[in-house]
């Protein structure tokens, strides 16, 4: 079993109760919008991080995390992206992605809007844990926390961090 915490668009925004929920993961899911290589760096010196660019994220930071992270936890196939849309309204990237080979679980951030959707047409599980910066025009700061067990995903749960202001 694998416990992941799940978060995106932290605008260049982290703060202790992020770095709590953190320590507690085996892993660190990113989907965008780090905002700095400071937010990384405080990220990595707690647990492994996995992650994508996102549309604000600098030269430095494309660099290091790609834009489109396809990779297996446990035995469950996953599939992030940025900017991706969500089931009925994919992306074409993520149209694309999905086409070539669809993962178990889709995972984007960029809209804000956390969602967890199972998409039928594809059977797959689509999470956006919504937004945990400051940044951006969400009033409540989001994250998720998840298990993966085998090829399983077990005990979703929302965590709310607060207003965004």
């Amino acid at each position: 079993m694998t416990k992941i915490l799940l978060l995106s668009d932290s605008h260049s925004y982290i703060d202790e109760r992020i770095l709590e929920y953190a320590s507690q993961a085996d892993e660190i899911w990113h989907c965008g919008d780090f905002g700095s290589v400071d937010v990384i760096e405080q990220l990595e010196k707690i647990k492994p991080l996995k992650g994508v660019y996102g549309n604000i994220d600098n030269a430095k930071i494309r660099a290091e995390f790609p834009e489109v992270n396809r990779f297996i936890c446990e035995n469950l196939e996953v599939l992030m992206i940025h900017i991706g849309g969500y089931p009925g309204k994919y992306t074409p990237l993520t149209k694309k992605e999905i086409a070539e080979k669809s993962p178990k679980l889709f995972i984007s951030g960029h809209s804000h809007i956390l969602k967890a959707m199972y998409d039928e047409k594809n059977s797959l599980l689509h999470l956006n844990p919504g937004a945990c910066g400051k940044q951006g025009w969400h009033k409540v700061r989001t994250m998720m926390r998840f298990v993966v067990d085998g090829e399983e995903i077990k005990d979703l749960e929302v965590i709310e961090l607060g207003p965004r202001v």
